[in-house]
């Protein structure tokens, strides 16, 4: 497990995305899928978000992308989408005519999270902070948590929740 470091975030997030060409037409292939392939990496590269892996089929590509926390997946899909549409269109002339209305994707896309740790993994993390945390509380001056039960009648409650 790789994890990646911001200014005040260590975060470990990865997409898998898939997305079609519009009318799920066979145009991928040969120097167009050369060149989406480099277009996705500069446009990646821009926005400082690893390619995993990656692949170009006929009528669709698939990525695997680690990315930043400040970014929803849904401005990456844009950005990759929008900046390889319009390159293609002026590089590949005989793409305009095939796709008239300037629109070479579908309009959607396929996203999934992935990720290292099961939910079994999270629930058995809580549960030994929660044990931990009992028996913190347990352990400071009673006298004090007494008092803030005292002056907090909320506060009992969560205490009450933290002894059971």
């Amino acid at each position: 497990m790789e994890y990646r470091y911001g200014s005040h975030t260590v975060f470990q997030i990865e997409y898998h995305f898939v997305w079609v060409t519009k009318y799920r037409y066979k145009v991928l292939n040969g120097d167009v899928a050369v060149r989406i392939r480099d277009l996705v990496r500069e446009t990646c590269e821009a926005f400082e978000i690893r390619i995993v892996k990656g692949v170009v089929s006929k009528d669709h590509v698939h990525i695997l992308v680690s990315c930043p926390p400040n970014m929803a997946p849904s401005e990456i899909m844009r950005r990759i989408k929008g900046r390889t549409s319009s390159k293609l269109f002026e590089e590949f002339p005989h793409l305009k005519k095939r796709y008239w209305g300037r629109h070479f994707w579908a309009r959607g896309y396929f996203c999934a999270t992935v990720g290292q740790m099961t939910e079994a993994m999270i629930e058995q993390y809580l549960e030994h902070h929660l044990s931990l945390s009992r028996t913190m509380i347990l352990k400071w001056n009673p006298i004090k948590t007494r008092r803030l039960v005292d002056a907090y009648p909320d506060f009992q409650s969560v205490i009450q929740t933290l002894r059971l």
